[in-house]
């Protein structure tokens, strides 16, 4: 399901996605009335703009903090034109899985778009590398974060992208045993070890994010 106010927009991206082999359900030009909506049409990610009417503020981060609140298993990929880290930690943190924000200038790039929209439907994240740099400017309080090592802190910043362990270790130029193991230290460090499957990967990267923006 596609919600954004700006027709061509929407039909942009619907045509992106539609060439890259999903279904698009419904279309919508406000959040009113989202969650009816999507009880009705059972989409499994309802990909949606930040501002929407009638203030163009923060209605369609509000729909979907409500959505994931209501229906906790769609998924849900919000869509900024600028980086608005507040806002993305607020749904990034407070929803669970299934969640992701990224800069519409990923719409040009459709390769990335459809990943995203994959690995959210399939309960993962996706945050644009650049939130998650604006993320990790802002000054913090002690946390535990702390206990992770420098390079600790870079394979979760990239598992925070949404990346694989494969893809981070092309990153970071090591082998994806190594990765693996910066992994397990990171759960052990974070009190995740004991979390059933890869969910801890979500857990994880909600820490990260929330820690991040405590003194935001």
């Amino acid at each position: 399901m596609l919600v954004d106010d700006a027709a061509l927009v929407r039909d942009g991206i619907a045509r992106l996605l539609t060439a890259g082999g999903f279904d698009v359900v419904d279309q919508r030009a406000d959040a009113l009335g989202l969650v009816g909506a999507v009880r009705a049409a059972a989409p499994d990610v309802v990909v949606m703009d930040v501002r929407m009417p009638p203030t163009y503020t923060t209605e369609g981060l509000q729909a979907a903090v409500e959505l994931k609140a209501a229906v906790p298993d769609v998924g849900v990929l919000m869509l900024s034109q600028h980086v608005e880290s507040r806002h993305a930690i607020d749904l990034l943190t407070g929803s669970g899985a299934g969640v992701g924000y990224l800069l519409k200038e990923r719409i040009s790039r459709p390769a990335e778009l459809g990943e995203a929209v994959r690995r959210i439907a399939a309960g993962g994240t996706a945050v644009d590398p650049e939130v998650v740099a604006a993320v990790l400017g802002t000054r913090r309080a002690p946390d535990p974060l702390q206990r992770l090592t420098a390079r600790e802190h870079d394979v979760l910043a990239l598992v925070a992208e949404g990346l694989s362990n494969d893809a981070i270790a092309a990153r970071l130029v090591v082998t994806a045993r190594t990765v693996e193991a910066h992994m397990a230290n990171i759960l052990i460090k974070l009190g995740l070890a004991t979390e059933a499957g890869t969910h801890r990967r979500v857990l994880a990267v909600l820490a990260y994010l929330r820690v991040r923006a405590s003194d935001r």
